[in-house]
């Protein structure tokens, strides 16, 4: 193997590692967003049923709020198996890449180049071990002004970006503008 390949096959395998270990840490990242919806329903309606929803979904609440018609759940965000395999699975194969490259690179270092695949379940490990946490989700109910045509409530939701799928997905929320 030439020289120029050589090392650029390295340099790209290094860059390739780099944003492996990005990809992993980024995996247990929060990703809270503040979304509004609105809903032709009354406030005591919308509220009731909010409250059913987080409560069948394992959430409880912590706090009222100090801000009137604002309610505080918390539950316990559980692990994706899948996304814990599918960890693992890139590991292995950037590990495996890293291996061959030492192997071509180095002869000499055959007998352990393989060795940094053993370690490749430590992915699906920190993935399983920082995606279990308790997560809040904040709720602001208010009266929708004149300005919300055909609607009757407000309603501002911070949460994870999934939770805000799914709250889409179940109830009858529309975007607010």
């Amino acid at each position: 193997m030439s020289v120029p390949v050589q090392s650029s096959t390295v340099f790209l395998t290094a860059l390739m590692l780099i944003g492996l270990m990005f990809f992993i840490r980024a995996s247990v990242k929060d990703r809270i967003q503040v979304l509004s919806f609105t809903s032709e329903q009354t406030e005591p309606a919308l509220a009731n049923q909010l409250q059913r929803y987080f409560t069948q979904r394992a959430y409880h609440v912590i706090n009222t709020g100090d801000e009137k018609d604002q309610i505080t759940f918390e539950g316990i965000v559980r692990p994706s198996v899948f996304l814990a395999a599918f960890l693992v699975m890139l590991a292995i194969v950037g590990t495996l890449c890293l291996s061959l490259i030492l192997v071509m690179s180095v002869p000499s270092l055959s007998r352990i180049a393989f060795l940094p695949v053993i370690f490749s379940p430590l992915a699906g490990f920190f993935y399983w071990q920082k995606a279990k946490r308790p997560e809040k989700v904040v709720l602001k109910l208010e009266a929708a002004s004149n300005a919300l045509p055909n609607s009757q409530s407000l309603l501002t939701v911070i949460a994870h970006r999934d939770e805000l799928l799914a709250l889409q997905r179940a109830l009858p929320l529309k975007p607010a503008e």
